[in-house]
């Protein structure tokens, strides 16, 4: 699946499960929308129309008093229109009554249209008392009945309204409860859909990241397993990146060959050029002249810097191609340090720059390492430092035991490396713009060889600088070397055994 389909799938699959809870929430509020229609529809409709037909009750009790006042036709008018909005009243009442109340409504009504017409009829005719009885025996019972039977329809809207309530109240739970679990577990659904999208990509590019720096690191063999077996556009990018650091690989064996062969090759004829300079000098060929001799140490000179040179390319050569052998023995550190204290004595009084070795707490007595090679890198950094500190300076090779490790520090007041060039210091040729400080120039191999020997003995080198106040280099190396394979194309060491 590619990784385009992949990413809108899972847009997809979270925009529907986020709707769900939205429509489970639309459906549970329609459940109260109709409960609550319904109540309105019925139950405050009932209580409303019972209300009004309470109210003309009330008013054809007052009539039917004032007609025994009044008994005058108008009077009955009125009688007979309250009756029939009585009866009109209550054949809507009947819809949310019961079927008796109804029937004695409808009834209390008929008796009432018949018992004020008798009435009316008794006062007209002059008989006072007969239309007192009537209204006693007759009208009264039936209002009596219709107060009655408001008074049950009033009870059981009540009731209807009560429950029609609580349902409403019970369909709002049920929609929250309904909203928030559908909403919780869309949240977790969502998630897990956005942490399973989130690690499909994370993971091949953080792969992907940890493999080129792998490969900035000099490491051409980096795998990205996570990546290789997808179909997607990353599977792609996997392949891209297998055959671009197998290609680097190559191109870096060829070169570390070459350089090996061409530095071996160019020892033979500047051991040829050494003889016959040194042939002449003893006037083998016939006695020279004094400028003639001048002539011969500038070229054994200039002859003995290139044999340097191609020597520590040579020794770089191997470390980078996995041949690096190191030698490791016991080396009695006191004594070790005190070579370093008298030979850079001299030179220390000579360029009147002040020099001292600081032994810390906790040193071991021996170390087991490679004393030339190590004797290589602290010198290399020591030359360095009186290099670049004028007169009036300090110099300080500073050693302290930490742990089963021991930690080397050269440090000088000199004229400090820039910052930006600080990451690039241990690279191959590479040569600071502080050289203008030096009375002669470098290689640019020095480092570079210096980083390669600290790393096959199992540790670490470091450069801190402020450019006009000196720079420290520490090295931490273990007090027993491992035996290391330094496999060509990787910058870390490979530890086989620790003696």
């Amino acid at each position: 699946m590619k990784l385009r389909t992949r990413l809108g799938l899972g847009i997809v699959s979270i925009t529907i499960i986020l709707l769900v809870p939205l429509i489970l929430a639309l459906r549970s509020l329609e459940v109260v929308h109709q409960t609550t229609r319904s109540l309105r529809d019925r139950e405050f409709a009932g209580s409303l129309a019972l209300g009004n037909f309470r109210q003309i009750a009330e008013d054809l009790r007052r009539t039917e008093d004032a007609l025994f006042a009044l008994h005058d036709q108008p009077t009955i008018d009125r009688m007979r229109q309250q009756l029939a909005r009585l009866s009109a009243t209550g054949d809507s009442l009947a819809r949310y009554s019961k079927r008796e109340s109804a029937s004695d409504i409808s009834n209390a009504i008929l008796a009432l249209r018949a018992s004020t017409n008798a009435e009316y009829a008794a006062l007209v005719a002059g008989a006072g008392n007969t239309a007192e009885d009537i209204s006693a025996q007759r009208t009264r019972p039936a209002l009596t009945t219709l107060d009655r039977s408001i008074s049950s329809i009033e009870i059981l809207l009540r009731d209807q309204t009560r429950d029609r309530v609580d349902a409403a109240a019970s369909a709002t739970v049920d929609a929250q409860r309904t909203a928030a679990g559908s909403l919780a577990i869309a949240l977790l659904l969502a998630t897990l859909i956005a942490i399973w999208l989130t690690r499909s990509i994370s993971k091949p590019v953080y792969e992907l990241d940890k493999g080129m720096k792998a490969v900035a690191d000099g490491d051409f063999t980096q795998r990205l397993p996570a990546m290789e077996k997808r179909t997607d556009e990353f599977g792609r990018l996997a392949g891209s990146y297998h055959g671009m650091t197998a290609q680097l690989a190559e191109l870096d064996k060829l070169k570390a060959e070459f350089v090996s062969v061409a530095s071996h090759e160019l020892k033979t004829p500047i051991n040829v050029i050494v003889g016959y300079l040194e042939l002449l000098q003893e006037d083998i060929y016939g006695e020279l002249n004094p400028k003639q001799r001048e002539i011969c140490a500038t070229l054994g000179k200039q002859a003995q810097t290139l044999t340097r040179l191609v020597k520590r390319l040579l020794d770089i050569s191997r470390f980078e191609a996995g041949g690096g052998k190191l030698e490791r023995r016991q080396v009695d550190l006191d004594r070790f340090l005190h070579s370093f204290e008298t030979s850079f004595q001299v030179l220390a009084l000579q360029r009147e720059i002040s020099f001292r070795v600081v032994r810390g707490d906790d040193l071991p007595s021996h170390v087991l390492w490679d004393e030339d090679r190590i004797n290589e890198v602290l010198g290399n950094l020591l030359s360095n430092a009186f290099k670049f500190t004028d007169r009036g300076g300090t110099v300080q090779l500073g050693v302290e035991g930490v742990g089963q490790e021991v930690l080397i520090t050269v440090r000088d007041s000199g004229v400090g490396i820039a910052a930006e060039q600080l990451p690039h210091i241990f690279e191959k040729f590479f040569q600071a713009s502080n050289q203008a400080y030096a009375a002669a120039k470098g290689t640019g191999l020095g480092l570079a060889i210096a980083r390669e020997i600290v790393e096959a003995h199992g540790g670490t080198i470091k450069v801190e600088s402020t450019l006009g106040a000196g720079t420290t280099f520490s090295i931490t190396l273990p007090v027993r070397a491992a035996i290391t394979r330094r496999t060509p194309f990787r910058r870390t060491p490979v530890i086989e055994e620790v003696a």
